[in-house]
């Protein structure tokens, strides 16, 4: 089993920025995928970003490539998202997710494990 914590999201200005950490504890850490995804009111969840176990390759969704970033410290056994630029159509709930695999990493049915979700609010 993995547990995930996530923590950071909060309101911010158009333009502004955040930095979301997911704390896992449980599986070992170092042999798992991360992944974000959002959710806002009345919309499928939506891959962010993803992050692989071995050799950290990243992948993010094309509204995002240049603004977020995702990065892991596995020494502290946390995923990390840095949002820069944000818009307010990115208001939403925020999810970290991880999962063994290395492929289909965009899929929200590849993650095994999930966590509560963080709000993020962006204002315009």
């Amino acid at each position: 089993q993995v547990q995930l914590v996530e923590s950071g999201g909060g309101l911010v200005q158009a333009g502004g920025s955040l930095r979301l950490s997911c704390a896992a504890s449980g599986r070992t850490f170092g042999y798992l995928t991360l992944g974000w995804f959002r959710q806002a009111p009345g919309k499928e969840r939506e891959f962010v970003a993803a992050i692989t176990w071995s050799i950290d390759t990243t992948y993010y969704a094309d509204s995002v490539k240049g603004r977020f970033t995702i990065s892991r410290d596995n020494a502290k056994t946390t995923a990390y998202l840095q949002m820069n630029s944000l818009k307010p159509e990115e208001t939403a709930v925020y999810y970290c997710a991880a999962t063994t695999s290395q492929s289909r990493l965009r899929a929200p049915n590849e993650y095994y494990y999930w966590g509560q979700g963080t709000q993020v609010t962006v204002s315009s």
